[in-house]
């Protein structure tokens, strides 16, 4: 018997909209806004934007409608909120979006559990965390029979980090089916819009490098704050284990492109990794 446990949207009507049909409308059009490929990529993973829509939803598009979307995904995110454990899964019941229900796939977060035991159950550090939830809507629409496993980092360790990777490396390897990882991150926050795009293009430069050690020292030492640097170096560590070849930077801004307002930004980036 699976647990009819159901994780409600904390930011729904606030980040993105809260009516299915303005939602599907509004992803609908950010995800159409990319010049189109040939076709979507086979991915690895990816890292996707995890702000309002209004500022980053554009980014988020991009990098989704770039990618295949396959029916499994482990979405990892930062853990704003500081409640619960620092390496904290869910691994049953299913998370709820305006646009319908997303089971949890309980056969990934028990083999990923069983990989590296540091993984803990633990629903309170996801309840009202964003930064996952954002990403949700993208997905659904590109994919309709989702499943996932969602993981909220709130560690910094790069050792664990890397342990991590490793594991979710190693579980998406023995799957029969694919398995897309997506990080969730924005990029620097709150300084001029001049100083976010050094600062952030630092940290790209790293990441399309397909170097998660390189990123860490980068953002730790360099005072970026990238908050979902742990999600992104988690998915290039795996990323490599896996095989990656290269990563692709498919879109940059900075919420100065929208609002106008250049003295205090938050960057996003869009990242493809093959």
């Amino acid at each position: 018997m699976g647990s009819t446990l159901v994780r409600h949207p904390a930011v729904a009507g606030r980040f993105y909209p809260g009516d299915p049909d303005d939602l599907r409308a509004e992803a609908g059009e950010y995800l159409s806004q990319c010049e189109a490929k040939d076709a979507p990529q086979r991915a690895i993973g990816c890292m996707a934007p995890h702000a309002g829509y209004m500022y980053s939803g554009h980014v988020a598009g991009a990098v989704f409608a770039q990618v295949e979307i396959p029916k499994r995904c482990v979405v990892m995110c930062p853990n704003h909120t500081g409640i619960g454990r620092a390496l904290a899964i869910m691994s049953d019941g299913a998370w709820e979006t305006p646009l319908g229900e997303v089971p949890i796939d309980a056969e990934l977060a028990t083999a990923l559990k069983a990989r590296f035991p540091n993984l803990q159950d633990d629903s309170a550090a996801h309840r009202a965390e964003h930064a996952a939830e954002v990403e949700l809507p993208f997905l659904q629409l590109r994919q309709p029979d989702l499943t996932f496993v969602p993981i909220a980092l709130g560690t910094g360790q790069f050792e664990a980090l890397e342990q991590l990777g490793l594991a979710v490396a190693d579980v998406i390897s023995a799957q029969s089916d694919r398995v897309l990882m997506v990080a969730s991150s924005d990029m620097n926050h709150y300084e001029s819009d001049a100083v976010t795009r050094v600062k952030d293009h630092r940290a790209i430069e790293r990441i399309l490098s397909l170097d998660p050690r390189g990123l860490f020292d980068v953002v730790t030492q360099q005072d970026i704050s990238m908050c979902g640097f742990g999600p992104a170096v988690a998915m290039l560590t795996a990323a490599r284990r896996l095989g990656a070849k290269s990563a692709e930077l498919v879109k940059y801004a900075t919420s100065g492109d929208v609002s106008g307002e250049r003295d205090m930004v938050v960057g996003y980036a869009g990242v493809v990794v093959v």
